[in-house]
């Protein structure tokens, strides 16, 4: 066995970038010292490459064995660290382990263990009690938005998985807010503590306006706020699922392409919500705080508080989804004549005044259509835009973005052409097995 170095500058190269962040410098600098780390910093602020970067110097080539698990609070969040880590091209295999996942999938995966493991702390454990894996080569375990798994009740299962771990000699825990406190369980060992969370986390870039709203459940207001942003995306927060299912029904009924995202959906709808979204089929998400982090969204340019955040800190994890990377954003707070401005609203806000005509919103240049078959049936990117141009006659330019999961495909096509299209790929094959198309 031996260690792979892995450069940096190499991964930097491959992945685009000019240079590392000082949050990631200083990582860098820090992880090899014999001390756990405590790393808080804001949602967008490159925190995932942050621990991926230095726990490469810790994996070893040639070896049959889990070295590293990472924990995430989320399936999308684990999701996002495996995606990342693929990205940097490492010579390391990696695997995701997660809820809704199929378990018998995942164990048969590791006849050939990866190097790093990633999982929600359910999933994990569950690995841990069926002993699929042998765990005493793990030295290294990162807790990605611990405080988030604290929220969502994962302690016991933390717990556990600490306890199965015998051979851990470094913990990483992340947060992207201060208020943290770390239980007994996790044994840290003379933490070192790096804050790059400031007093005030809004980012330069951020305007803050009011939306005033004379009706008690501003639905007429925010139907005027949408129109005003001529078909931008933007996210839509409330407090609860039950005020996410009303307010996307209305905007539904207002033909204005809306998708939701809150913990109840299961894991195929969380995800083909989220990929309408960033594909463009929907210009509108409307989500609970699960959306705030650990998400992979871009920047976009409108973020909107139907319901006030019941904290400084959710008002600042919802408003990273805007105004990232020097890039400009608004974030836009709707208050009826019963709802108090906090406390922690910046005094630079304005008020949003509604044009005297309500503009049309214009209907989204892309559907979503889902081909039933993925990667188990060793269906690629490639495979998916052969069929497309091939069969379905489609330009290049007329197909958007493509994502290949275990079992199916989704992918954006141009609204025009999606009847036409759906018509050719009846009864269609893809790498000689027959499959079934349809939109979603």
């Amino acid at each position: 066995m031996e260690k792979k170095n892995v450069a940096p500058d190499a991964i930097r190269s491959v992945m685009g970038f000019v240079s590392w962040n000082p949050m990631q410098e200083k990582m860098m600098a820090t992880f090899p010292e014999k001390k756990d780390i405590i790393l808080l910093s804001p949602t967008g602020s490159g925190k995932t490459l942050g621990f991926l970067l230095p726990l490469l110097s810790r994996l070893t080539v040639n070896t049959s064995h889990v070295q590293s698990l990472i924990l995430a609070p989320s399936r999308e969040l684990a999701l996002q660290i495996e995606a990342v880590f693929k990205g940097m091209k490492t010579p390391f295999k990696v695997n995701c382990f997660y809820g809704g996942h199929a378990f018998r999938m995942e164990k048969n995966s590791l006849t050939m263990p990866p190097s790093v493991l990633i999982g929600t702390p359910g999933r994990i454990a569950d690995h841990l009690e069926k002993g699929t894996f042998d765990p005493s080569h793990i030295q290294t375990i990162i807790f990605d938005e611990f405080d988030k798994s604290l929220e969502y009740g994962f302690s016991k299962e933390m717990e556990f998985i600490l306890r199965s771990l015998k051979g851990v000699d470094k913990r990483v825990l992340t947060s992207a807010t201060r208020a943290i406190e770390v239980p007994d369980f996790v044994r840290m060992n003379d933490p070192i503590t790096l804050n790059f969370i400031e007093k005030v986390n809004i980012s330069a870039g951020l305007k803050v306006k009011i939306v005033p709203s004379e009706d008690a459940d501003k639905l007429g207001v925010l139907h005027d706020l949408l129109s005003s942003f001529g078909g931008d995306a933007s996210i839509i927060f409330c407090n609860h699922r039950d005020a996410v299912e009303r307010i996307a029904g209305h905007l539904q009924r207002y033909k204005i392409t809306t998708e939701i995202f809150h913990g109840k959906l299961d894991q195929d709808e969380r995800e083909c919500a989220l990929f309408k979204f960033k594909n463009g089929s929907a210009h509108v998400l409307v989500t609970t705080d699960l959306a705030a982090r650990g998400l992979d969204i871009s920047s976009i340019k409108h973020i909107v508080h139907y319901q006030m955040p019941l904290s400084e800190e959710a008002f600042v994890h919802r408003n990273g989804r805007t105004a990232r990377m020097g890039k400009e954003g608004t974030a836009y707070m709707l208050l009826n004549k019963v709802d108090k401005k906090p406390t922690y609203i910046p005094h630079t806000t304005t008020v949003w005044s509604a044009p005297s005509e309500r503009a049309e919103i214009p209907v989204s240049t892309w559907r979503t259509i889902k081909i039933g078959r993925g990667k188990k049936d060793k269906v690629s990117k490639i495979d998916v835009m052969g069929l497309l141009t091939k069969v379905g006659e489609l330009n290049k330019d007329q197909v958007g973005l493509i994502e290949v999961k275990d079992f199916y495909c989704l992918v954006a096509v141009h609204r025009d052409e999606l009847n036409a299209l759906l018509q050719r790929l009846q009864n269609v094959k893809i790498k000689n097995i027959n499959t079934k198309v349809s939109t979603v």
